[in-house]
């Protein structure tokens, strides 16, 4: 398999469609985030394994997302992304309140290939209230003993970056197990990294436990430093510049002038 475009990666997310995407720790595709902004994607569904921050903040205010289920949308130390509480202030995003564990479920039960997974920890909880499609029945087990039944979660494309990927196609994830279960669960997946390896990961005895095989891969496109400035797997998150982010986008103005310097160019600073 062939790396790409930025562009062509991005080809499988048409209008309307539903894209998973990975924790701010855990190889959120930047880089790609960035291009799809360029590109002016629309009425895109954004579900998050199990949160995000600045991927889906940008997302939500440029308009591109216009529908998120997650457990939160945090910018960590510096707050609630500012322009997803301001989306939901305007009633211009919908959101699907959902919590770590549930999310965990519905892509699992994707991932396996069943229409649902049972949950306990939710019973007694208001989400309940705002979820009807989440199922309250009795243990067929054990009578009198409710549980709690998550649909399956079935993204058309997961999104993500790994540091790795060899000329067959297969992606060295390392310890990000949920990016494995984002891949198994979802229509198509595409991922950025930031070099290609010569040699076949899966037949390194050391890398191929972190590897995700390349059937699960549909497109790879070089993207060096592709989560900056969130975390990768060497770097950490640059603290200074999400500071920066959260105080520019209290306001339409400040969010315009951070997508002037760092998403309209061609590449972020």
């Amino acid at each position: 398999m062939g790396a790409v475009s930025l562009d062509q990666l991005l080809e499988p997310i048409r209008d309307g469609v539903l894209v998973a995407v990975p924790p701010d720790y855990g190889g959120v595709a930047m880089a790609a985030t960035h291009a799809l902004i360029r590109r002016g994607a629309r009425n895109l569904r954004l579900v998050t394994l199990p949160q995000s921050g600045l991927q889906a903040e940008l997302l939500i205010g440029t308009g591109i997302v216009v529908e998120i289920e997650t457990a939160a949308v945090t910018l960590g130390e510096a707050g609630t992304g500012p322009r997803f509480a301001a989306a939901l202030g305007a009633g211009t995003l919908r959101i699907k309140d959902a919590t770590c564990p549930a999310l965990h479920a519905g892509f699992q039960a994707a991932e396996k290939g069943v229409p649902f997974m049972p949950l306990r920890g939710l019973i007694g909880s208001d989400l309940l209230k705002v979820r009807p499609d989440w199922k309250v029945i009795d243990n067929p087990f054990q009578p009198g003993d409710p549980i709690a039944l998550i649909p399956a979660i079935r993204p058309d494309v997961a999104l993500f970056h790994a540091p790795m990927a060899d000329r067959q196609g297969n992606v060295w994830i390392g310890k990000r197990r949920e990016l494995v279960t984002l891949a198994h669960a979802s229509a198509e997946t595409i991922v950025t990294v930031d070099r290609i390896f010569e040699g076949d990961l899966l037949e390194d005895d050391i890398l191929a436990a972190g590897t995700l095989p390349a059937l699960y891969v549909s497109r790879i496109a070089l993207a060096l430093d592709g989560t900056r400035p969130l975390p990768s797997a060497t770097e950490p998150v640059d603290l200074a510049h999400i500071q920066d982010y959260a105080r520019l986008a209290r306001t339409e103005a400040g969010f315009a002038a951070y997508l002037d310097r760092f998403v309209w160019t061609s590449r972020a600073a």
